[in-house]
């Protein structure tokens, strides 16, 4: 195993610390070669990296000493304009000065070119933790639950239209099919290669039910590993894509009626290495809180079209064994059971989205709730962005005020940018009142 080997299955949080400590020590090797390059990436709250590309040999001192990045990068939208300065906003955009990044060698993949990328922290000068940065909110939710004695174990899987300039790559939805998928095949050779090349673990990948869609599925790991890694994945399927003139889209609904998901396949492991009950209070608490949130699982006005009408896709909170319809499907059997948590599109900042989960699950398991019966509605996840706008007051209660304001001040943005604009919807109904 290599020392940026990311093995299957959960690893605490010390483990991972002494993964970083051993990479950074080959990393440092790496970057000692002429003409080799080190591209820091932060997670934003976009589902996105900010990135900063650094040469040899002063990449192989930000190791130690991190390297800047503007503290806007986590009160910013879409379009990288900053959003209001409001509140613990005002903080991240007062000045507009540097944070650090904090290489994580543990993250570290190669890219080709003598270039080596690393998933970074974020701190504040004073060493505090930049606690907008997603990355920071994932790695207190984990503290949190190692407190109780549970390591959690993370797939995520994340569907993708390929499209040219003529459309989807299939003209149909292709589920399963090997004939009808000729035109993606040079590209996926591509993709394959590349994330072979980069070590990221891919566990199985196939054609999915939509015009142009795929999955690639990442083997199971842990949290933080799988959260990066998802997002590594796209970075690289993106860039292999554009050499074939092709987009990578990982819009929610690229259609109406078509969802591309950001599904999240967890299980639980104590300290020890023991399998806890996942069916008890952690699903209790997930259920419970899965339509406080919405923001979360859906943070753009066209994930609100997934919810509504993706078939697959389900609003309403309920969970089955191994059923798909279900927005919370247990799946496998005996040592391999998990749960497969269906709420989130493939547009969802997924630190966030795993830290929801992780948090909504350790309440659960300290007030002792239980589940009801499989098969049982325990509400629905809210229809519309105003909706979720609205019940943004609990996730202050489970991921913190700051986090909480944050998505208030995005969701924000969203729905108001969506109303500053006129859409093809909006032309075409006013062409019928003519």
């Amino acid at each position: 195993m290599t020392a940026f080997a990311r093995p299957a299955g959960p690893r605490s949080l010390a483990a991972r610390r002494a993964a970083a400590a051993a990479g950074e020590a080959v990393l440092r090797g790496v970057l000692a070669e002429d003409g080799a390059r080190l591209l820091l990436l932060v997670p934003d709250p976009h589902a996105r990296f900010a990135a900063v590309e650094l040469a040899a040999p002063f990449a192989a001192e930000v190791l130690a000493d991190g390297y800047g990045v503007c503290s806007y990068v986590f009160a910013w939208t879409p379009e990288r304009a900053p959003l209001p300065a409001s509140g613990v906003l005002g903080g991240y955009l007062e000045g507009f000065g540097d944070l650090r990044m904090r290489p994580d060698a543990a993250s570290a993949i190669p890219l080709g070119e003598r270039t080596w990328a690393v998933v970074c922290d974020a701190e504040w000068p004073s060493g505090a933790t930049a606690e907008l940065a997603p990355r920071e909110v994932l790695h207190g939710q984990l503290a949190a639950l190692e407190g109780l004695g549970l390591v959690p174990s993370v797939g995520i899987e994340h569907e993708v239209v390929f499209s040219d300039a003529d459309g989807p790559l299939t003209a149909h939805g292709a589920d399963y099919a090997v004939g009808g998928t000729e035109r993606l095949t040079p590209l996926l050779h591509d993709v394959r290669t590349a994330l072979d090349d980069a070590g990221l673990g891919v566990e199985s990948a196939r054609a999915e039910c939509h015009p142009g869609q795929y999955e690639i599925v990442l083997r199971h790991r842990d949290a933080l590993a799988a959260c990066d890694d998802v997002l590594l994945q796209q970075l690289i399927v993106r860039r292999v894509a554009a050499r074939h003139g092709v987009t990578a889209d990982y819009l929610a609904a690229p259609e109406p009626g078509q969802g591309n998901s950001g599904h999240v396949h967890l299980s639980l492991s104590t300290v020890d290495g023991s399998e806890p009950d996942l069916l008890g209070g952690f699903l209790a608490g997930v259920l419970r809180d899965a339509r406080a949130l919405t923001a979360v699982w859906a943070p753009t006005w066209n994930s609100y079209v997934r919810l509504r009408t993706a078939p697959f896709s389900p609003r309403e909170v309920r969970w089955g064994h191994d059923d798909r319809t279900a927005s919370v499907r247990v799946a496998g059997t005996g040592g391999n059971r998990r749960l497969e948590f269906r709420f989130a599109g493939a547009d969802a900042q997924p630190h966030l989205v795993v830290a929801a989960l992780l948090a909504a699950g350790r309440f659960g398991l300290e007030e002792g709730l239980a589940p009801p019966e499989p098969g049982t509605a325990a509400g629905a996840l809210a229809g519309s962005p105003w909706e979720a706008l609205s019940l943004l007051d609990r996730v202050g209660q489970l991921l913190g005020a700051d986090v909480a304001a944050q998505l208030t001040a995005l969701l924000t943005e969203e729905i108001e940018s969506g109303l500053d604009t006129v859409t093809d919807w909006q032309r075409r109904r006013g062409a019928l009142r003519s």
